[in-house]
């Protein structure tokens, strides 16, 4: 293939176990992005069913638990109550992003948080709302290949946590009801983990829970 068709593959992803982001995201029908996408988000959180809610290039496999290719995933459940909390892993480095966001992002576009509709952690350490840099992270506390992030949220404030440290890098600015949002690029890998966590839960925060489990 040609030296920029070459190129795109390799963005694209690298060979993980149990993952098929190796393969040319284009070769992946939207069928088939949605049936993985449709396993992500049962009756627990996962990343989100209907295909408007996955970049077009998006490739989620593992039951809907890893996100790869080149785009953004929402999860299925909206954070309607008081404080959730949940993780991503991440499985291999390169352009990525997590946190909230409305129904209104652009799930194509990388980075997040250029406009009103996301309040993302991006890769480089920094938190970006509405094209503004609301906080970054402490110098020499970028998360590496198998590091796992947390983020709560409280509806006011989203916070972040580094192999369950508390990384004190409040950001907040989104309005509305927001989802957990991850995107992809350049090879990263990421898996998301909305219950049994791999630390415990700051106090009061908990699992994302389904509108019907809260009332």
């Amino acid at each position: 293939p040609a030296a920029g068709e070459r190129t795109r593959r390799r963005r694209l992803g690298r060979t993980v176990t149990g993952c098929v982001c190796s393969r040319d995201a284009s070769s992946v029908s939207r069928q088939d992005r949605t049936s993985a996408l449709c396993q992500l988000f049962t009756r627990e959180a996962a990343l989100q069913t209907p295909p408007s809610l996955a970049g077009t290039d998006v490739v989620i496999v593992k039951s809907g638990r890893r996100i790869c290719g080149t785009g953004g995933c929402l999860a299925n459940a909206p954070l309607h109550q008081n404080k959730s909390y949940f993780e991503f892993k991440i499985q291999s480095t390169g352009v990525w992003g997590i946190g909230v966001a409305t129904q209104k992002v652009n799930l194509n576009q990388v980075p997040m948080g250029r406009d009103t509709n996301s309040l993302v952690l991006r890769s480089d350490g920094s938190v970006y709302h509405n094209n503004e840099e609301k906080n970054r992270l402490p110098a020499n506390s970028l998360p590496q290949e198998g590091d796992i992030v947390g983020v709560t949220y409280d509806h006011v404030e989203l916070n972040l946590y580094l192999n369950g440290k508390n990384m004190h890098c409040p950001a907040s600015g989104i309005r509305g009801t927001v989802y957990p949002v991850v995107y992809v690029d350049d090879s990263a890998i990421l898996d998301c983990q909305f219950s049994d966590f791999y630390h415990t839960a700051p106090p009061g925060f908990e699992k994302i829970l389904f509108e019907q489990q809260i009332f």
